[in-house]
């Protein structure tokens, strides 16, 4: 008796895999492996959360209709483009299930998020991995992997785990060298952070052409990744084609509600933004000190060279009661990746690094 068989491709996913965090043993772990907040969410996030906690037996509007009028007023968008999704996540995923299969391939770049080549393979599509340039994606070579059999280009910026970013001239040089065939997905999902002048997260790219989508989430700046929610900016035509494939009811009630007042909360954003810009330069001049080499980076994380005993180094700080981000899957084996923490979450895990240098 043989026994049912997946679609072509699926066996070859490797799960993936997050950051570690969760323990027994230790009282407080300082969690810097996952990009989370050490500040936890909005109060305001969390009052419209509890609020909408009677409501919970009612489906919620499938079309979140509030949600997507309230980013359509902050970042001054056509509310009908928006889509909203469980995380940024499902909406790639849609993405590539609608305009991707079998024969087709899916280019991003070589240390991209590792969602999107799963996404290419669940789908029966080849994913073409982009060589980086001193890790940080490279615009020519992102062109020159595009083929006749490639339909979508999935771009993060900035990119996690190396913290790198494409300019905003870079990004329409992309765009414009692009043939028509092939949809650009720009993954901001740290557009938060970046405050260097010459950044865009790609609105602007979308209201111009017709294959060019924004991706953005509410786990990041915004702090809700418990709740699971996304939007994208998409060309009208794109947008009506993901609406007919999305589930009904895909964004709950909570996270709806959750995510409005998140995006009212302006305070709680640049104490956010200035907590990891301030603990981003300290855990880099410290590091640095020590005479590791760190990573440029605009988000709320630094990527640190350590050598063939990166994993040793992680394993020993989990002992210790802290988490940081092991790199293997995104072939930077070398690497780890650190979330940056509260001031006193930083100055720990810099006095452990102190510990592991002199040994």
């Amino acid at each position: 008796m043989s026994l049912p068989l997946p679609k072509p491709g699926i066996l070859e996913i490797k799960p993936y895999i997050g950051g570690e965090g969760r323990t027994e043993s230790i009282k407080r772990p300082v969690r810097l492996a996952s990009n989370e907040n050490p500040l936890g969410c909005s109060p305001k996030a969390r009052d419209a959360y509890l609020k909408v906690a009677s409501e919970l037996h009612r489906y919620p509007d499938g079309a979140a209709a509030d949600l997507r009028a309230a980013l359509a007023c902050e970042y001054d968008m056509d509310a009908n483009r928006i889509v909203c999704g469980s995380g940024s996540d499902e909406l790639i995923t849609l993405i590539v299930r609608s305009y991707a299969g079998a024969g087709d391939e899916v280019i991003y770049s070589e240390h991209g998020f590792l969602m999107y080549p799963i996404n290419a393979k669940a789908v029966g599509a080849m994913p073409v991995a982009a060589p980086e340039i001193n890790l940080r994606s490279d615009i020519n070579a992102l062109l020159r992997a595009v083929t006749p059999k490639t339909k979508i280009m999935l771009l993060a910026n900035p990119n996690n785990p190396t913290g790198s970013y494409l300019t905003k001239t870079e990004l329409r040089v992309l765009r414009e060298k692009l043939p028509e065939h092939v949809i650009l997905v720009i993954d901001s999902a740290y557009a938060e952070f970046v405050e260097e002048k010459d950044y865009e997260d790609g609105r602007a790219l979308v209201n111009a052409y017709p294959n060019v989508i924004m991706l953005r989430t509410f786990s990041k700046i915004h702090w809700l990744a418990g709740l699971r929610l996304g939007w994208g900016y998409f060309p009208s035509d794109i947008a009506d084609v993901i609406n007919r494939i999305r589930t009904a009811f895909n964004v709950s009630v909570p996270a709806q509600a959750a995510g409005i007042a998140a995006l009212a909360d302006k305070e709680f954003i640049q104490k956010s933004r200035v907590l990891a810009r301030d603990g981003r330069a300290f855990l880099r001049e410290k590091l640095q000190g020590l005479g590791l080499n760190v990573y440029p980076s605009v988000g709320n994380f630094i990527l640190v060279e350590f050598g063939p005993k990166a994993e040793d180094i992680r394993l020993a700080l989990k002992d210790k009661g802290i988490y940081v981000r092991q790199m293997g899957a995104y072939n930077l084996p070398h690497c780890l990746r650190i979330t940056v923490g509260t001031a006193e979450d930083n100055e720990k895990v810099v006095n452990e690094f102190k510990n592991i240098v002199k040994k």
